[in-house]
């Protein structure tokens, strides 16, 4: 055998295919084979969550009568949330909350990096916590799972990172597609929430990706729609007042939304090593708000569709079932607004407490729950014209999202996509475009990428912006230096300069600490006299730093400082002040001018 064929069969199987690609396929060829595995994994992934959801359930609830209350909801929330935990701390080993602000941060400070586990992690934990009735949503674990699959298939062909963001695009709307049928709806939400820039030269892939997932998904489970939707009469002019007002409405049921998730998310923070008091908290909370309101149960979208699909009072009545409102039918909508105000705490109590589940279907269920008892209200009141509960339970639910995901495009495609209200297309928009303006005068940002945008660590659409989260600061750091130590003479000093390759010299102590640094420009009229070589020492001459960076200093903010101290190189420093080493100014900016260019080629 030659050494040729030695060298071959030693390679691994994913180094041949890596060689025949580049022999055999484009870049962009490939990229768009990738985006087609990519919708189909996360088509997969979506089936299966919500498989599992639907088997335990089912499991479950089955025996529940409808007309009394029924104890165990008191205990199945907990059972749930506490096996999540212990899945989560012994199996999975890694926080996998969050998923979609997950999926921001990976893009913003991780070059669109998500660990492997990703890919399978979230839809155990959280069919198991929505499964045993925790009050969350399944979209931003499938959403992470997805955006996981399109980072890895990136990682293990070593791509680079804009094609890796771009990736993880295609994951999170083949995600958002496949699990309503809404291809529109997963493009748009990736340039809404995820604010991944959207080309021509990434688009085609990102719409391979919803479309194989749209269609795998008819496959899997048929062509059914999640929420079943009849017009309730043709949509009227005269209705243009009480949208608007409704989208007003929206956008402050969303301000509600957002600003209690984060009172609870913070309280239950602070609580971040004491996980049994967390679980005792949160299931209390939970378990009660469950028992007293059965809609809370899960996604809740049954209830949905028992709003969206009523005529009279009975039909309507179905969602008192199992609880202490049952029968009482006259109580209708003061349950509604209770459920209304309470979803928040629900969610809120099972992430706290260790379950996995998303804010994606709590805001659609809020906005169904607010738009019936918006309507229900004008309706009893005769404040107007007279606005049919099904439409507006449409409207809301499309509202609440685009206040509280800050993406009004999403929230009009993707209710249009799911339940073929095309009908409904200019109030929706009405709705959501009122909900964005009201929430934005509040809050600039989604539910996810608030946070974040507080760190300083946000992608977002302008170019200069994104090219700055997206560099590594790490990767700047310059280590070939000659330091000095404050005691040392004048004379050594030279010597040090001599050897040195910048016009500066950092001055060090013992254990590594900045003290300051010598410019040599400044020392130039004594440097060459040595008469004076052993009358100065280096903490005579030597000045302070104009400022220093921190290693994880968000990238915007290590521009601010260079500019205002006008440096050719900073220090940067560790928590400790111990000098890591320095950052040239020319090389920054020669870098950040790359990018740009980089980033806005097609």
């Amino acid at each position: 055998m030659s050494d040729i064929s030695i060298e071959y069969e030693k390679k691994t199987l994913l180094e041949r295919i890596a060689e025949w690609r580049l022999q055999h396929l484009s870049d962009r060829k490939f990229l768009l084979i990738l985006a087609f595995f990519v919708g189909l994994f996360a088509s997969i992934a979506g089936y299966i969550l919500h498989w599992l959801i639907k088997q335990i359930q089912t499991i479950l609830t089955e025996g529940f009568s409808i007309s009394s209350t029924n104890w165990l909801y008191l205990i199945l929330p907990v059972i749930g949330i506490y096996l999540t935990s212990l899945f989560v701390k012994h199996v999975v080993k890694d926080n996998i909350s969050h998923g979609i602000t997950r999926v921001l941060y990976a893009i913003s400070a991780k070059q669109s990096k998500l660990k492997g586990h990703n890919c399978w992690s979230s839809v155990i934990a959280s069919s198991i916590t929505i499964g045993f009735g925790g009050s969350v949503g399944a979209e931003a674990p499938i959403v992470l799972t997805g955006s996981a699959i399109g980072s890895n298939l990136g990682q293990l062909f070593r791509l680079d990172n804009r094609t890796m963001m771009l990736l993880v695009g295609c994951g999170a709307s083949a995600a958002i597609a496949g699990v309503y049928k809404a291809p529109i709806a997963g493009l748009v939400f990736t340039l809404e929430v995820l604010m991944v820039d959207l080309t021509m030269a990434s688009l085609l892939p990102i719409l391979i990706s919803c479309v194989t997932a749209t269609c795998f998904t008819y496959i899997f489970v048929g062509s059914s729609s999640m929420f079943t939707f009849q017009l309730d009469g043709a949509w009227a002019i005269e209705r243009v007042p009480a949208c608007i007002l409704f989208g007003l409405f929206c956008g402050l049921i969303s301000l509600y939304f957002m600003r209690m998730m984060t009172v609870c998310e913070d309280m239950f923070g602070r609580w971040k090593d004491r996980p049994y008091l967390k679980l005792a908290v949160g299931g209390i909370i939970l378990s009660s708000l469950i028992f007293l309101f059965p809609s809370l149960y899960g996604e809740g979208f049954g209830a949905i569709n028992t709003l969206l699909n009523g005529r009279t009072e009975a039909d309507w009545g179905a969602i008192l079932n199992n609880s202490l409102f049952y029968g009482h039918n006259n109580l209708l909508v003061v349950y509604v607004g209770l459920v209304l105000l309470t979803k928040v705490f629900a969610t809120s109590a099972t992430n706290g407490s260790g379950g996995c589940g998303g804010t994606f279907a709590p805001s659609l269920f809020i906005g169904g729950f607010g738009g019936f008892f918006f309507s229900r209200l004008w309706n009893m009141y005769e404040v107007g014209v007279y606005i049919p509960e099904k439409n507006f339970t449409l409207l809301g639910m499309a509202g609440v999202m685009a206040g509280v995901m800050h993406s009004p495009l999403t929230g009009i495609f993707l209710i249009a996509e799911i339940t073929g209200g095309y009908q409904l297309l200019l109030p929706l928009m009405i709705v959501c475009i009122s909900s964005f303006l009201t929430i934005n005068i509040f809050e600039p940002h989604s539910i996810y990428g608030m946070r974040l945008a507080r760190q300083g660590k946000l992608i977002t659409h302008h170019t200069d912006k994104s090219v700055l989260t997206l560099m590594n600061l790490n990767s700047l750091i310059e280590k070939d230096y000659t330091a000095v130590q404050p005691e040392m003479p004048l004379g050594k000093l030279v010597q040090a300069i001599s050897r040195s390759h910048t016009s500066f010299i950092p001055v060090l102590d013992q254990a590594g600490m900045l003290h300051g640094e010598v410019d040599i420009t400044k020392i130039r009229h004594i440097m060459f006299r040595t008469e004076l070589y052993q009358k100065f020492s280096v903490a005579q001459i030597m000045t302070e730093t104009p400022t220093t960076l921190g290693a994880n200093d968000p990238m915007e903010e290590v521009m601010e400082k260079f500019d205002k101290t006008n440096a050719n190189f900073l220090p940067v420093v560790d928590i400790n002040n111990v000098l890591i080493g320095f950052i040239s100014r020319t090389r920054l900016f020669s870098t950040y001018r790359k990018m740009v260019a980089d980033f806005s080629t097609e």
